[in-house]
């Protein structure tokens, strides 16, 4: 009995898995239907797994469900963006205003020396893994789970708008690497309100350049 849970809990992982792939790295696009048959012979599964994936990936606003019609892969529209960004724009700075003085400084300085390394080797792929691992760094220096979860959804929608987007935003790479370092130096100095505004300004500049890149 435990063992035919566990299957199919593994099933119901190894569809989810899969479309969320698919979708944050464009391989399903925005506002396209999605086909439960072709989606059984691609993953090897039944149709139970698959619904159970679908559901809670609309969870994460990755797909919609719409009765009658089908399931439809999630939007990526300039509304979406500025709705991602607001959250970000209550979120992050909140979290530096109220435990920026107590990050580990020791921790700030390893995340600004890999940010410096990789300015110098201009490697865009870990520039990006750099990216998310210094905000998601800032996020777990609040150690409240609810902002973590909310912020993986909009992580996952970010890569999607760097895939779309074709990231075609090489100067603005250089840029969030030098606003990422003036909120670190901020921090290190304890000049957590400085900072705050600094990250505030960094997501103002980031939004920007998302609608600008989406729009080409």
């Amino acid at each position: 009995m435990e063992s035919n849970r566990m299957k199919k809990e593994n099933l119901k992982q190894k569809a989810y898995c899969f479309i969320k792939s698919k979708i944050i790295n464009c391989e399903y696009l925005p506002n396209t239907f999605l086909n439960e048959s072709i989606l059984m012979e691609e993953i090897n599964t039944s149709r139970t797994p698959i619904r159970e994936a679908l559901n809670k990936l609309e969870q994460e606003n990755l797909v919609t469900i719409m009765p009658k019609k089908g399931v439809v892969v999630g939007e990526l529209s300039i509304n979406e963006v500025n709705m991602i960004f607001q959250v970000r724009d209550s979120i992050e700075p909140y979290i530096i205003r109220t435990c920026g003085a107590n990050i580990d400084k020791n921790a700030l300085k390893l995340m600004r020396d890999k940010i410096l390394n990789n300015i110098e080797q201009e490697e865009i792929e870990k520039f990006y893994q750099i990216d998310d691992a210094f905000h998601r760094f800032l996020i777990s220096s609040s150690g409240n789970k609810y902002f973590h979860q909310t912020m993986d959804c909009i992580y996952n929608q970010i890569h999607r708008m760097r895939v779309l987007s074709g990231k075609k935003i090489d100067e603005r790479l250089k840029q969030t690497q030098e606003e990422h370092l003036t909120i670190i130096a901020l921090l290190l100095e304890d000049k957590v309100e400085e900072s705050a505004e600094a990250m505030q300004k960094h997501l103002q500049n980031s939004k920007n350049a998302t609608l600008m890149s989406l729009m080409i």
